[in-house]
């Protein structure tokens, strides 16, 4: 879980970083690009608050990727099978039952308090 966390937050940061050039002053407002350094955001976020155990996070992580197997559809067969199995990945990691418990303790807690 952890490790998953750290990863989701590795990628969007770097991918923030990465796509963070493609602003350029004398071009319009690239628009595409700004979507791109939110949904990076939203790995980041996700990644966050998984540590954090939050439930809607892990549905965030899940949602992500599986834009991503989607976005893969447009470029190659070898990307729409890497993301699919990574989907795959995150979803074995996610609801498995410690994993499952893990978030449900948390939000037990808050709920209590």
């Amino acid at each position: 879980m952890t490790l998953l966390s750290w990863v989701l937050i590795t990628a969007g940061a770097v991918g923030l970083v990465y796509h963070i050039t493609e602003f350029k002053t004398f071009h319009p407002f690239p628009y595409d690009s700004l979507l791109i350094e939110l949904i990076r955001l939203l790995a980041v976020i996700a990644g966050v608050w998984m540590l954090r155990a939050a439930n809607w996070a892990r549905w965030l992580a899940i949602a992500w990727i599986a834009f991503h197997v989607i976005v893969s559809y447009f470029h190659s067969w070898g990307e729409v099978a890497m993301h699919a199995v990574i989907l795959a990945v995150f979803v074995v990691v996610l609801f498995r039952k410690n994993a499952s418990a893990y978030f449900r303790a948390i939000s037990t807690e808050f709920i209590s308090c």
